[in-house]
């Protein structure tokens, strides 16, 4: 099984070391994934399934485990990820239902964590 909380530890390690060599471009990221994530006519955890689902998408690891995080954080259940999952592999499939696996065992793993 994937340990998606090392996954996200170790990205943004890298992540850390890439921002000393380019700051700028992640600081213009950042500023990006602030503005399109903040509450608007949609909600944050609206635009956070979303995410979840473009991460399955992608085959993205370190995009389920962040957004797994996000989504714990910001009181998801597993019944509606399991609802943004059914719809993300609805639309792409086999690989997509491969990948939504894993974002539901990162999800778990992200809620483990969380004081109850």
């Amino acid at each position: 099984m994937k340990d998606y909380l090392d996954i996200t530890r170790s990205t943004s390690a890298g992540l850390r070391e890439l921002r000393k060599d380019v700051p700028e471009p992640l600081a213009g990221f950042s500023q990006l994934t602030r503005e399109a994530m903040k509450d608007g006519v949609l909600d944050k955890k609206t635009k956070e399934f979303i995410a979840m689902a473009l991460g399955v998408a992608a085959r993205c690891d370190a995009c389920l485990g962040f957004h797994a995080e996000a989504l714990v954080k910001l009181g998801a259940t597993r019944q509606e990820l399991a609802e943004v999952l059914a719809v993300a592999v609805q639309m792409g499939g086999g690989p997509s239902l491969m990948t939504a696996a894993d974002a539901m065992s990162a999800f778990l793993q992200f809620e483990a964590q969380k004081p109850t």
